[in-house]
């Protein structure tokens, strides 16, 4: 039995890889945006496009992985994704404009759509019930490590940039910082792709297909014979009971039996976007410099944000099949209020004098005489300040030296600010981040898995899309503060709907929970 447990962990975690390129790529643009917005000339708005249209396509590519892969199978769509992966990461690395760039990024989205769907609905096919939890919260732990990942080869890229080394110089890396950051990615997506062809076809999928006989020897390789006979027994009978309803569609959704765990699937699936972690995610330096600490310091402490999220995520993994979904998530989501409203508060108290002492710390490549106008002046908030500043230095000088004019104006503790992202991050991580792909493999009955998973997804990925797209847009507009706040009455609401409407689902077996869910 110790044998094919270790081969499940083993199976899991290969396909959890998708988990991990998914987080990579999602995770790398915080290190790029600000050079790109630079090098490519863009305005807030295409900055955010440019971050947000990777999530765009991946929210379509979930609506559309799920009846693929119920149709060719889950390993043939990730093998797939593999190779997408491949070619966005070298392309945006590549990329000699503004257009090529989103085309490849947006390439991406599709690799990044369909394993975020399909990576834990296969995991969720193979693991035994007392485990099932911490096993599809596999393919979010190897997410948090590719967004580790990600923020740490971004800091590097960035540190090596500034080094003298010949071989530094001669591949480019501090003229092409940026893109070698995007290209790095091609290494594990290849090493995916091998690695998928150690992994067997799902045995559900196998049992849809009415390969009963070679789904029995595939439980086997995940189970002892008799609970094997017994779990493709219940598949088949789960199957039997649906022969007489239509073919699973966008519209059976709508069906009132699966009234109660779709309004669960889409209001956790909006909640985990919608309290703003993947404004931190994907913008976590620019978050940093904010608070007027520079941008290799913001790099840093962007890697302390990707170890929090491991850490935490690894914590959840060994609680949730003990403490159980719903106590996570209510613990972990008020975290999120408590620590969005620590960052409103902090960038609510800060105020911004420009003084004289200050200027000859400047970059030689800021014309002094064009801001003298601002010193002495106190700014009570970050956008008046940055309003001043680019009506003096124009849009793009003013984007460009941000950073650091706002180290040497912003009077604040930058530490509250670094309590708060960390507090917030851990919180997600322990919570929303697991919990919520472990309730979507087990909340859908399997006539509708395929669609019911990649419809809940598209809504989220579609909210995490219009968060990340506004973001840049918000700091300039109403200010790092009110971003914050609206977080966290997001938090307090979706809390709210935890206590009193969320079900535990932990020690059950799919078709049990289907019983207890879908009346």
């Amino acid at each position: 039995m110790a044998k094919k447990s270790t081969f499940t962990y083993k199976v899991a975690a290969i396909v959890a890889l998708g988990g991990l390129l998914m987080g990579f790529d999602a995770s790398v643009i915080s290190g790029v945006n600000k050079f790109v917005q630079i090098d490519f000339n863009l305005t807030d708005l295409q900055l955010g496009f440019s971050v947000s249209s990777l999530t765009i396509i991946a929210s379509l590519a979930m609506m559309v992985s799920g009846p693929i892969s119920d149709r060719f199978g889950r390993r043939v769509v990730l093998k797939a994704c593999a190779i997408i992966f491949t070619v966005s990461a070298i392309g945006s690395a590549l990329a000699p404009n503004f257009e090529l760039f989103l085309i490849f990024r947006m390439l991406g989205g599709i690799g990044v759509g369909a394993s975020l769907i399909l990576a834990p609905m296969y995991i969720a096919e193979i693991a035994p019930p007392a485990i099932r939890g911490k096993m599809v919260s596999f393919n979010q732990l190897n997410i948090v490590v590719g967004i580790s990942l990600a923020f740490f080869t971004n800091y590097l890229i960035l540190a090596l940039a500034d080094s003298d080394a010949t071989w530094v110089e001669s591949l480019g890396i501090g003229e092409h910082n940026w893109r070698w950051m995007l290209g790095i990615e091609a290494v594990p997506a290849v090493l995916y792709f091998f690695g998928l062809y150690l992994v067997p076809r799902s045995p559900r999928w196998l049992a849809m297909k009415g390969k009963i006989d070679e789904a029995l020897q595939v439980m086997k390789l995940f189970r002892d014979e008799k609970e094997a006979e017994e779990d493709i027994k219940s598949v088949q009978e789960s199957l039997k009971s649906d022969q007489n309803k239509k073919k699973a569609s966008i519209k059976s959704l709508l069906m009132p039996s699966l009234k109660v765990v779709l309004t669960i699937g889409l209001v956790i699936g909006i909640l985990q976007q919608i309290t703003g972690i993947n404004s931190v995610f994907f913008y976590a330096p620019m978050i940093f410099e904010q608070s007027g600490i520079g941008t290799d310091a913001s790099f840093i402490q962007a890697i302390l944000v990707g170890l929090t999220n491991l850490v935490f995520t690894v914590l959840a993994m060994l609680f949730i099949d003990k403490l159980g979904r719903k106590p996570l998530l209510a613990i972990g989501v008020s975290g999120i209020a408590v620590f969005m409203f620590l960052l409103a508060y902090g960038f609510n108290s800060a105020n911004y004098v420009l003084k004289q002492e200050k200027l000859s710390a400047l970059s030689s490549a800021i014309d002094q005489s064009l801001i003298m106008p601002l010193v002495g002046i106190e700014f009570s908030n970050d956008v008046e300040y940055k309003n001043a500043l680019k009506d003096l230095l124009g849009p793009t000088q003013s984007k460009q030296y941000e950073s650091e004019l706002i180290t040497a104006a912003i009077d604040m503790d930058p530490m509250l600010i670094l309590i708060g992202i960390i507090g917030f991050v851990a919180s997600f991580a322990i919570s929303l981040g697991p919990v919520m792909w472990v309730l979507f493999s087990e909340l859908f009955p399997l006539h509708v898995r395929g669609i019911a998973i990649s419809a809940v997804g598209f809504v989220n990925s579609a909210v995490s899309a219009g968060v990340q797209f506004v973001f840049p847009w918000e700091l300039s507009t109403i200010g790092s503060a009110a971003t914050f706040l609206i977080y966290g009455l997001f938090a307090v609401l979706g809390l709210v709907f935890i206590i009193f409407k969320v079900p535990e689902t932990k020690g059950k077996s799919l078709e049990e929970l289907e019983a207890i869910l879908v009346k």
